[in-house]
């Protein structure tokens, strides 16, 4: 038999697994999605990846600013689903959802829980310089990620993975585990393991602060820092007064102090090592390579970046 589904999710990571639900035999009832947001003080209204999606494609879309209300809990106990599923929403669910009879509440989780359990795992996958991540789907229970765990499959992240990278092979991932998934659900053969608690790391929201460089770090760790944050809020540093943007790097094995310039490459020192810069963004400029950037930029050799 099919199902009938309530998606929710809000960015271009929840996508692709929309898409194969869309594409299947199973019913999307309805879809929810945070808010349309206001570009430019208010010039342009920008819809989400998954409303954007839903309208192309015929789908009702919902948007509340909070879903715990009692309308939207009204609303959710009408349309009856079997299912409800949350891929990267941006809402929590509440808790009086979670005990409706016959509607079953999953998640896709970016991480391979009960590590980077939180808002950030694919960053902090990176930042933390992990050989691999994956995919959880896990039943939604009222602490953040900590339900019970469905299905699970890994990833590897290697040296020069980017956080955009990373995120598309991850969405892709989660498309092709939500078929089986489903499956499972269908013939009532879905079973869960519990998440070892002891086991369990955050993954914190990124913080403006975080995307300043410190030179004082190894080129290892502040490589690992650019990809996670690549290209956007990107990580970043100051040179006479303007604030650049390093959107790709490589490790070399150069010595000095950290922050110094060692070469006209762009190359400069860190605590350990040193980082060939490959691709910057000036503010308010476009994305270059160094060998366009620098025939007009002049960066001295012995000066300190900031």
């Amino acid at each position: 038999m099919s199902l009938n589904i309530i998606f929710m999710g809000t960015p271009e990571f929840s996508v692709p697994i929309l898409k194969t639900i869309n594409n299947s035999n199973h019913k999307i009832l309805e879809v929810y999605t945070q808010p349309p947001k206001k570009k430019n003080r208010g010039q342009k209204i920008n819809l989400s990846p998954v409303h954007q999606y839903s309208l192309e494609n015929k789908l009702q879309v919902r948007h509340p600013e909070n879903i715990d209300t009692t309308d939207e809990f009204e609303f959710i106990k009408r349309l009856n689903p079997d299912l409800v599923l949350v891929v990267a929403y941006g809402q929590i669910i509440p808790s009086k959802w979670l005990n409706i009879e016959n509607i079953k509440f999953i998640n896709i989780h970016a991480s391979l829980l009960p590590k980077w359990r939180g808002a950030a795992p694919i960053q902090r996958a990176i930042m933390n310089l992990d050989k691999e991540t994956g995919i959880s789907i896990m039943k939604i229970v009222e602490k953040l990620d900590a339900g019970p765990i469905m299905m699970r499959k890994s990833i590897k992240i290697l040296r020069d993975t980017t956080y955009e990278e990373l995120k598309r092979n991850l969405s892709d991932l989660g498309s092709k585990m939500i078929v089986e998934a489903l499956k499972l659900i269908e013939k009532n053969e879905d079973k869960f393991f519990p998440q070892i608690e002891k086991e369990a790391t955050y993954a914190k929201k990124i913080k403006k602060e975080e995307s300043k460089i410190n030179w004082k770090n190894s080129a290892e760790k502040i490589i690992a820092n650019i990809n996670a944050l690549s290209p956007n809020p990107g990580a970043w540093f100051e040179y006479n007064g303007s604030r650049i943007k390093i959107i790709k790097a490589e490790e070399v094995k150069e010595k000095g102090k950290p922050g110094e310039i060692l070469k006209n490459s762009f190359i400069i020192s860190c605590q350990t090592n040193a980082i060939q810069v490959l691709e910057v963004q000036k503010e308010g400029k476009k994305r270059m390579n160094i060998n366009e950037y620098l025939k007009g930029n002049f960066f001295k050799i012995g000066d300190f970046v900031e």
